[in-house]
């Protein structure tokens, strides 16, 4: 683990493990904090392989070279800092925060709502994209919208409304996303990183009605998609599939998630400029 001085005592609580929690877990962790995450017992998870909550299911597991391993109590969280890890635990609601003692925490279950975030939580709370306001709910929000202002620290204000358009890759928006169209339980036919074609069958979902067929919209890479078993329900993002055929890119931490994450350091260490009085808590860098 990278860092020195505040940043190896400050403990950072992101709630949420998906995606674009861990590109800012990963980032945090580089940089020297001791992170902990919080998740479900099953989180829904379309690009599982960057994502620390698949310690759900694995117990451990690895993203770029860090760590990440899930843990039954927050008095288990030492053990694996010393071992330069990511503590995962099963909290969403949060019950172990008297314990944990966060310095930051960082809202990133993406709901595009506040699901119970407040700013008394926290010496410093953090809301990612959609549903925080800066100076109501919590401190700072960092922008998640794909485009100029990705990964801008909001010190007063809303985040952009949620646009319902997937972020434009190669020129493709809602062409490339996979959806259910009822609720069941989804069974992956191919893997993550599979070159596929237009039509191919990617995946099933059994719910009452019978079998849906989950089918490539577009060639491309298969870049996301949900684990075999997982609980769906209708009208649920399944997977996706990279018009641009970059196979690594299934594997690493994406341009969104380092933007965001980038930013997220950024608030922390100008918060810590105020506590070190070199600087106005209200004037951003």
């Amino acid at each position: 683990m990278m860092g020195s001085g505040a940043a190896e005592r400050r403990i950072v609580l992101i709630r949420g493990a998906g995606e674009l929690g861990s590109g800012v877990g990963w980032v945090l962790t580089r940089a020297g904090y001791r992170v902990v995450m919080t998740e479900v017992e099953k989180p829904l998870m379309v690009r599982w392989p960057v994502s620390f909550g698949t310690v759900m299911a694995e117990g451990y597991w690895r993203v770029e070279g860090i760590g990440g391993r899930r843990i039954e109590q927050a008095a288990e969280c030492g053990e694996a800092w010393k071992r330069g890890e990511i503590p995962v635990l099963v909290d969403p609601d949060l019950r172990s925060l008297s314990q944990l003692r966060p310095d930051v925490l960082v809202d990133a279950i993406l709901a595009k709502r506040n699901t119970g975030t407040k700013r008394e939580m926290a010496p410093l709370t953090i809301g990612l994209g959609p549903g925080f306001t800066a100076g109501v709910d919590v401190d700072r929000v960092v922008e998640t919208n794909r485009g100029h202002n990705l990964g801008r620290v909001i010190y007063q204000g809303p985040a952009e409304a949620n646009t319902g358009i997937p972020g434009n890759t190669a020129g493709y928006t809602w062409e490339r996303v996979l959806y259910s169209a009822a609720a069941g339980v989804f069974k992956a036919l191919r893997s993550i990183g599979d070159a596929v074609s237009q039509g191919d069958v990617l995946a099933e979902i059994r719910g009452i009605s019978g079998v849906e067929r989950i089918t490539s919209p577009l060639d491309g890479t298969l870049r996301g998609l949900l684990r075999t078993e997982t609980p769906v329900g209708a009208h649920v993002k399944v997977g996706d599939v990279d018009p641009r055929g970059r196979k690594e890119y299934c594997t690493t931490i994406s341009d969104k998630a380092r933007s965001v994450g980038g930013g997220v350091l950024l608030a922390i260490l100008d918060w810590e400029r105020v506590l070190l009085g070199e600087g106005d808590p209200k004037t951003p860098i």
